[in-house]
């Protein structure tokens, strides 16, 4: 995945080069053109003291690589694909602190001229011998003898007219680590290097180690913003707010219509106080596994970095479809489907442990489409960070997930008055059964378009009118079968309303879901952003898929209020719309160079590039304001 995503961007590079000129570098790639090498200032650190680690970068001549992200003169300019020069420990320990990005001592750059698409502009390289300093703090406790302290650098090399894939490299430092070890003097090679550099790493040193780094994680809801410093106690403090972002899972349109199915599976049990919370936990088990396993995977699989990212392949979200399909009929009893002898033997339904953890797995799965607030934000944080912090962070997702169905089946007397079986417990699982049904639609469709769309052509929508149909049927499923069931006026009252609600609501997310809106959205393309970038507009842009329900209700609701379209029809900004459905990799890179891994998000731009917002939960008041910044700036 992410030799694709630089593929796209070294393509795109490489439009203005000659054909010669692309033979000549049709068989480098930016690892057989760059050189690594680590360099220890000495070989024996003893315990407590400081070391610094030099990677030397040898570029070919003629090639050049981009610089690290860091603050550059408005004279310089930054393309938005760029693959920009990173470094981090592969593993940090207690025992190594690093002080991550900000203490390391970057070189100064070069500039080149190049023309990306807008015209010819200065841009920031490295060229020639390369010579990245990361200070090393021993902790005063660290354990003698031999360490391996690995590396992972990721750049792209380019000459003045092609760009080849990006490369990510391991390297690693031999350090032994002896007492009484003396401070032998460091090469020549370290002449440069600023030992002011090791404050940002003493500056995390109280909470024992900074394999957290040392930057805040900042959190931005709906304009509540605040952020976490995670050294020491913080630590525990981003847990706390990761699982707090895992519980508000259970209540986005993802999850929510199996939650009555659950409810009365617990139900059942709930005479049996110790079954109930078997039950309870197995669910659970479900949920935190499956997060424990998508953690798992952000951590040790290269290019892996966010649940949603499982939603760019159709086949997945179209399987995801289908399986939902299949558990609503088994669950609510539509049909009697004859299995089997080898596959009758396993039992399925939820009120059993297995069935019961299943459906946690099924239950974690169907939140991953939606992303709520403050668990975009630790989990994007995590991604960076050492595998251990990678698991507790998405671990503390799942537990807070989970915790619902674990309170209600630690006190049983919560669910007990939910109908257990008869005419009432059969009409509530085939209506939910109708709903999964819905969302079983909506998971198919939107494979089918992801399979079918060409980026930057926009994806078909003509499966939320099946999504519709099916949710309106649930709801007047519910009104006639309470008709036919109970002569209470108050039952027939409440649930007649309740299904006439299902079904008016249902009805209305097939005419606003198909309906394109008042916005003049432009299908994303580097060369449309560099365009109104070129113009000197301000620009909108709003990360959606068809998958995403909070990216459907973000648009619908704040995107096309009143306030926010009367800012966007007055001119001077261009709103670009980046849909993830299909196979579109340069909309991920464009994604990943904003330092986000999911979506919903919306970025809004100034006339230079600069950003002046960016969030995954915000306001119609935020959006204007943002709007009228880039507005004024498209005016100078």
């Amino acid at each position: 995945m992410r030799f694709l995503n630089r593929l796209v961007v070294g393509f795109f590079l490489a439009l203005p080069c000659s054909a010669r000129a692309v033979a000549q570098d049709s068989m480098a790639t930016s690892a057989s053109v760059v050189s690594v090498e680590t360099v220890a200032a000495a070989s024996q650190v003893a315990p407590g003291a400081d070391v610094p680690i030099a990677l030397v970068l040898t570029i070919q001549p003629s090639w050049h690589i981009w610089t690290n992200d860091r603050v550059l003169p408005d004279a310089i300019a930054r393309f938005d694909g760029a693959v920009l020069t990173s470094v981090r420990v592969s593993q940090a320990t207690p025992s190594f602190r690093t002080g991550g990005d900000p203490a390391i001592q970057w070189p100064d750059y070069h500039t080149i001229t190049a023309d990306v698409g807008d015209g010819p502009k200065e841009y920031a390289v490295f060229e020639g011998r390369v010579i990245i300093f990361v200070p090393l703090s021993i902790a005063a406790d660290a354990p003698a003898g031999h360490h391996r302290l690995p590396f992972t650098l990721e750049f792209q090399a380019c000459t003045a007219t092609n760009c080849v894939a990006p490369a990510t490299v391991e390297a690693s430092v031999e350090i032994e680590v002896r007492a009484g070890a003396s401070a032998a003097p460091a090469p020549a090679l370290f002449s440069t290097f600023k030992p002011e550099m090791f404050a940002s790493v003493h500056d995390g040193a109280s909470g024992g180690s900074t394999a957290f780094g040392s930057k805040p994680v900042e959190f931005d809801v709906f304009g509540f913003c605040f952020a976490i410093d995670p050294r020491g106690g913080g630590f525990l403090l981003l847990l706390a707010v990761a699982a707090l972002g895992g519980l508000t899972l259970n209540f986005t349109p993802c999850v929510l219509p199996v939650i009555p199915l659950k409810i009365m599976g617990l139900a059942r049990a709930a005479g049996n106080r110790r079954r109930c919370l078997a039950l309870g936990i197995a669910l659970s088990l479900g949920v935190i596994c499956f997060w424990v396993a998508l953690g798992s995977a952000v951590a040790l699989i290269s290019g892996f970095t966010s649940s949603s990212q499982l939603f760019h392949y159709p086949l997945f979200t179209a399987s995801v479809g289908i399986i939902i399909a299949v558990m609503a009929f088994g669950m609510c009893g539509f049909f009697a489907i004859q299995l089997p002898q080898s596959v009758a033997g396993i039992d399925f339904r939820h009120d059993t442990l297995a069935g019961s953890v299943g459906f946690g797995v099924m239950t974690a799965v169907l939140s991953t489409p939606c992303t709520a607030p403050l668990m975009g934000a630790a989990a994007a944080w995590a991604s960076t960070q050492a595998p251990w912090i990678v698991l507790l962070v998405f671990g503390a997702i799942g537990a807070g997930m989970a915790l619902p169905y674990l309170v209600l089946s630690a006190f049983p007397q919560l669910v007990s008055h939910v109908p257990k079986s008869g005419p009432a417990s059969d009409v509530v699982k085939q209506t939910m059964g109708l709903l999964l049904l819905a969302a079983a639609a909506y998971f198919i469709g939107a494979g089918l378009s992801g399979w079918m769309v060409s980026p930057p052509d926009p994806p078909s929508d003509t499966y939320w009118w099946f999504v519709s149909l099916l949710g309106v049927a649930a709801g007047l499923w519910l009104a006639s079968r309470t008709l036919a069931i109970t002569r209470r006026v108050k039952f027939r009252a409440i649930f007649c309303s309740l299904g006439i609600a299902i079904a008016v609501v249902s009805g209305s997310i097939g005419v606003r879901l198909t309906d394109h809106g008042a916005i003049d959205w432009i299908p994303y393309t580097p060369e449309r952003l560099a365009d109104a970038r070129a113009e000197h507009e301000g620009v909108l842009i709003d990360f959606t898929a068809q998958w995403c329900l909070n990216c459907k209700t973000l648009e619908k609701t704040v995107l096309e209020s009143a306030a926010v379209l009367s800012q966007l029809n007055v001119g001077g900004i261009r709103a670009i719309k980046v849909d993830l459905t299909g196979n579109n990799e340069p909309g991920r890179a464009l994604l990943k160079s904003y330092n986000r891994l999911t979506i919903p998000l919306v970025v809004i731009l100034d006339r230079n590039g600069d950003v002046l917002f960016q969030s995954d939960a915000y306001t119609p008041s935020q959006i204007v304001t943002a709007l009228e910044q880039a507005r004024a700036s498209a005016l100078r």
